[in-house]
């Protein structure tokens, strides 16, 4: 294993392979074929972007669904809590008018005069 540490860190590697036990590791031949890459590729592949560097467009895309989804989960709690409060202010508005709609038929009982319409509001003035 140290042999292989040695030899895929050396810069005299062009690539760098695990030996098997199926086919050859100059000629790999079929699904094999695409675990081996050349030095200066895994290099890249396994190099950090720093944090100025240019993300891939695929990065960008992952990132952007992220910023998406995330905002959508907002926008529907957000949603949610302003119809829950929608909600609790028109059940309140009910209860006060019903509050009030019941005081005021409270006050026509105790001052209606027998009359329909009242004499009191139906006055002419002198």
């Amino acid at each position: 294993m140290s042999q292989f540490y040695k030899s895929a860190m050396s810069p005299r590697a062009d690539s760098a392979a695990v030996s098997g036990s199926t086919g050859s590791a100059k000629n790999p031949k079929g699904p094999l074929k695409k675990i081996f890459m050349k030095e200066a590729d895994a290099s890249n592949f396994f190099r950090r972007r720093s944090r100025r560097g240019v993300k891939s467009r695929d990065e960008i895309n992952a990132e952007q669904r992220q910023i998406l989804a995330a905002d959508e989960r907002r926008r529907e709690f957000h949603e949610e809590k302003r119809n829950e409060f929608e909600n609790y202010a028109e059940e309140e508005s009910d209860e006060q008018d019903e509050r009030s709609r019941e005081s005021t038929e409270q006050w026509r009982e105790f001052h209606y005069d027998g009359m329909y319409p009242p004499q009191e509001y139906n006055r002419r003035s002198i």
